[in-house]
């Protein structure tokens, strides 16, 4: 019997919101969410494994594959001239096998991809007043002043592209309920999940009420 193919998820949200700590606990509690590796021209930090938390690709082969047309999405990162990108094949031979497969991108990024591929899961992560992504970059204590206040300007930019996204989700220093929240989008858009997850989305549910996301005003439910 023919499957079905896969769906492709996309996440984003501005730095500071937490969409990484979430994601990370998506995929721990999703054995059906495959992560996208994206490629990057920046080094390996300490412990980072090429193939696994990047693929890590010479400037001169990035661009190679860039001309190629190997990238679904890709952009050089303001003020550090490293480039980004997601590759055609981490991605559509996975959605061709049926899996569900997870982007953590930006809006730029996302918009590249919803041009290929419109009926994408797009989640946007959000803060419930911008103040909140400052505090927590000074809480990091890892950002030059210069640093944050560029992190904070494309933040504000993204926060007013964010109705480009079919669903957003507020996190409040609540990664539990986050998560939760974004677990019953999936499960609703037919993600495969066992009784237990459904319970536990469910009753995270029931104990935040306030934290599930909203639908802005014109776009698609």
């Amino acid at each position: 019997m023919a499957h079905r193919p896969g769906k492709l998820v996309v996440i984003s949200g501005p730095s500071g919101v937490g969409k990484t700590t979430i994601l990370r606990q998506l995929l721990a509690d999703l054995p059906h969410l495959i992560p996208s590796v994206s490629a990057t021209t920046r080094p390996p930090r300490v412990g980072e494994r090429n193939g696994v938390d990047y693929h890590f690709i010479p400037s001169e082969e990035f661009e190679r594959r860039r001309a190629a047309g190997d990238f679904l999405e890709c952009c050089q990162v303001y003020g550090r001239q490293y480039w980004y990108g997601t590759l055609v094949d981490e991605v559509t031979p996975r959605l061709a096998a049926g899996a569900w497969v997870v982007l953590e991108i930006d809006v730029e990024g996302t918009l590249s991809i919803l041009a290929r591929y419109p009926e994408a899961i797009t989640i946007f992560v959000e803060p419930s007043h911008p103040d909140q992504l400052l505090e927590r970059l000074r809480g990091r204590g890892t950002e030059s002043p210069e640093a944050m206040a560029r992190r904070l300007e494309v933040a504000r930019r993204e926060l007013l592209e964010s109705h480009h996204y079919r669903h957003r989700v507020t996190n409040d220093d609540d990664v539990a309920a986050a998560v939760a929240a974004i677990e019953r989008i999936l499960f609703d858009a037919g993600l495969p999940t066992s009784t237990a997850q459904l319970n536990r989305t469910e009753q995270t549910a029931d104990h935040n009420p306030d934290q599930f996301p909203h639908t802005p005003s014109g776009a698609k439910t």
